[in-house]
């Protein structure tokens, strides 16, 4: 928060995908509140669910208890326009499993939203990765059935990428003919097999936290990671 609140310069926003707090209990959600508040002084904040988050306290305490109607377990799913672009939020969480899955209701409203503005360059952001990165610990608990995802994307050409957390490291793909870029971890990295000796954890705390700047002008998208 110091790093990004201390910035010379502005962005236009900053994006969250998930994992906002660890057990998901009301407390958590009302200290996360105020850690977030500077930020939310100074940018747009956008976040999604994770699979350490929970619904209903999510929305009581984060979103001032809106549901839209639907009730407070249902899917936390927000769309919001900035910088010239629309990033969609979606909620890949399965309460009370660290796996992921878009929910049919969510891509439903994923498919209706795209459909909403098709000239407005997108992106869909969620927290669970849907392909494997080769992380065996990560990958065994990624997105759930992302077929049904990729037949929802390739039904809307102006999306520009599709941005995951999760991973607990910055990495890069390709999914549905689309960038996979996931967010590098703040507390954590995790480490991949030939990096783990037989008494290593699948992560590490001795790396920095780090975030990653996405950049898109003129139809062109680059992505910066710092280490913080």
């Amino acid at each position: 928060m110091t790093h990004l609140t201390a910035l010379p310069g502005t962005v236009d926003a900053v994006l969250i995908t998930g994992d906002i707090v660890d057990r998901g209990t009301a407390g958590e959600y009302r200290q996360a509140r105020d850690v977030l508040a500077p930020l939310y002084e100074r940018y747009e904040v956008l976040l999604c669910p994770g699979n350490h988050d929970s619904r209903a306290p999510y929305r009581e305490v984060l979103l001032g208890g809106g549901d839209d109607g639907r009730g407070a377990t249902a899917p936390v799913n927000e769309a919001r326009d900035v910088g010239g672009v629309r990033v969609v939020m979606c909620d890949s969480s399965i309460p009370g499993r660290h796996d992921g899955l878009l929910a049919q209701e969510t891509l439903n409203w994923l498919d209706d939203t795209l459909s909403a503005a098709p000239d407005r360059p997108a992106f869909v952001a969620f927290h669970h990765p849907p392909l494997p990165l080769g992380l065996p610990y990560v990958d065994a608990i990624g997105l759930r059935e992302p077929d049904a995802l990729a037949k929802v994307l390739a039904r809307h050409a102006h999306v520009v990428a599709v941005l995951c957390g999760h991973a607990h490291t910055a990495a890069a793909a390709s999914f549905a003919g689309l960038p996979l870029l996931c967010a590098p971890g703040i507390v954590s990295t995790s480490l991949l097999p030939w990096e783990q000796g037989p008494d290593t954890s699948w992560k590490t705390h001795d790396t920095p936290p780090a975030l990653m700047y996405h950049l898109y002008e003129e139809g062109r998208l680059t992505s910066h990671v710092r280490a913080v």
